[in-house]
């Protein structure tokens, strides 16, 4: 019998049998260079490097399939469950419909059981039958389109963020987060790996937006987002606001985030944040569809406390900026 083993796979090794094939799919109008480049500031970070990256399946010492292992916790009333989120799920092209995906993510979340994980998750591109077979739960996901005149057009004092307020941007978080029954926890790794995804450069015809607006020097809303002007869109990433003059801010904020583009659209946001936001025009993602599988005993019991009131929710259970 052929060998198979589940091992870490080395950056270097991952940016040459890996990257080359999934280019094409997860690219996103970089370069490849840039798509490397991008990788190995992930996999090289502080937040990266607590656990293995990446992991691979080979079979006689060859890669049959690989992904990301992100380390995430959930935050649940006041307790935590330690998470794992997978991503880049990839089958060299001559291997698929061989088993090997199957294989890889069973030994992934045995480990992963065993080592005291909770929870996995990810955000499925293709096929989430496949994922639900393996046991993974699917969970709401859509799009949400506003237009851009349906928001408070009366001038919202907002100005572009600074180096020295990303404190003010994870308390504006924090306090919204507080509201919600469940979440995706932002430890200071995490928002370490956020900022260096929004500061990072964007792809060609494309416009960061990093907005806020103060109360004396304190942020109390805050908007992330890309202006694409050749979709007359502003596409709407994150935002946060923090007591009630932030949250009645933030309509306005998001305005002139959009400027003089017709529409603001994004991933529909969690609670409370999506009553904030008109109606608009919501829909499903066909791809980043959000699953879940529960590990161990208090996962299961904290996902049947919550099931119902997720999948039936009028908001989505993360934000686009915790997609991985």
């Amino acid at each position: 019998m052929p060998a198979i083993v589940l091992e870490p796979i080395g950056v270097e090794a991952y940016v040459r049998d890996v990257l080359p094939h999934t280019f094409e799919t997860w690219g996103e109008g970089r370069s490849f260079e840039r798509y490397a480049d991008d990788f190995r500031a992930v996999a090289t970070s502080v937040y990266g490097k607590r656990r293995p990256f990446t992991v691979a399946l080979r079979e006689d010492g060859e890669l049959a399939c690989s992904c990301k292992n992100y380390d995430r916790e959930l935050r649940f009333g006041g307790r935590s469950l330690r998470a794992t989120g997978i991503g880049a799920v990839f089958t060299p092209p001559q291997l698929r419909g061989r088993g090997y995906a199957s294989i890889m993510l069973g030994a992934l979340l045995d480990a992963e059981r065993a080592a005291g994980r909770d929870l996995a998750f990810l955000y499925s591109d293709i096929h989430p039958a496949f994922y639900e077979r393996l046991g993974f739960v699917r969970l709401p996901s859509r799009l949400l389109t506003v237009r851009a005149a349906s928001l408070d057009g009366s001038p919202a004092g907002a100005l572009p963020l600074t180096t020295s307020e990303w404190a003010g941007v994870r308390r504006c978080f924090e306090a919204l987060d507080a509201e919600r029954t469940w979440s995706l926890r932002r430890t200071p790794l995490v928002w370490d790996w956020m900022r260096d995804r929004w500061n990072a450069p964007i792809r060609n015809g494309t416009q960061p937006v990093h907005l806020a607006v103060r109360r004396a020097r304190t942020v109390i809303a805050y908007a992330i987002g890309r202006r694409i002007p050749a979709q007359d869109t502003f596409v709407l990433d994150d935002f946060a606001y923090d007591g009630d003059e932030g949250r009645a801010k933030l309509p306005a904020l998001l305005r002139a985030a959009a400027g003089d583009l017709r529409r603001v659209a994004g991933w529909l946001p969690p609670l409370p944040g999506r009553d904030v936001l008109p109606r608009g025009s919501v829909r499903s993602r066909r791809d980043a569809v959000f699953m879940i599988v529960p590990l161990s005993p208090p996962a299961r019991a904290w996902w049947a406390a919550v099931k119902d009131q997720t999948l039936e929710s009028r908001a989505d259970p993360t934000w686009s900026s915790d997609h991985i």
